[in-house]
């Protein structure tokens, strides 16, 4: 035993696997795991011997469909109406007719299969415009909500320059009516201003 398997080894075979102690599972979660660490064993020696190699993988091509062959071109075997056909005409003919039937269903088939694509292709065209219609009435909507706002904007008066009435009236009536005193409109304007120590 031991014999074949040093021959083995210089062969270049394999060999036996190291011997793993037998674990009996007591429960179901336990018998899982030993599955998943058996995988993954099997997973990372496998991912260590592919590490030198690139792989490339092979993506298969769409099989071909199905085409009858075309007719050909000049007929040699012409069935005559003559009395006394042979044995073997009924079989040519019935293999005739078997292919041309074939074709028949081929094109039929061919047609339905068009006439649904230009079917989809309109109905892709038709949502299209549609959902373009929708984003452009949203479009709109939006342009017309955000000029409302810039409109609101430019009416409202700018909160940064708190003014007071009777300040306010004392310097429209400076510029409207030369006659009242100047010095009354200043103590009107400190009037209303709070001053340590004052009146």
């Amino acid at each position: 035993m031991a014999a074949g398997s040093e021959r083995d080894r210089s062969r270049g075979g394999r060999g036996r696997k190291a011997a793993q102690p037998l674990v009996i599972p007591r429960t179901a979660a336990e018998e899982q795991r030993l599955r998943l660490e058996r995988l993954m064993r099997n997973a990372t020696l496998r991912i260590s011997e592919d590490a030198d190699k690139d792989k490339q993988v092979p993506i298969p091509e769409k099989p071909k469909e199905w085409a009858p062959r075309p007719p050909p071109e000049f007929v040699r075997d012409v069935m005559g109406s003559s009395a006394g056909a042979g044995s073997g005409e009924f079989h040519v003919y019935r293999h005739l007719r078997r292919r041309e039937y074939m074709r028949e269903e081929f094109m039929e088939k061919q047609a339905v299969k068009q006439r649904l694509e230009e079917e989809f292709q309109t109905k892709l065209g038709q949502n299209k415009q549609a959902a373009e219609e929708r984003t452009a009435k949203r479009r709109n909507k939006r342009q017309k909500l955000k000029e409302k706002k810039m409109l609101a904007k430019k009416r409202k008066p700018e909160p940064n320059k708190p003014v007071e009435e009777g300040c306010d009236k004392a310097s429209s009536s400076e510029e409207d009516e030369k006659t009242k005193n100047s010095s009354d409109e200043a103590d009107e304007c400190e009037a209303s201003s709070f001053v340590m120590g004052g009146r």
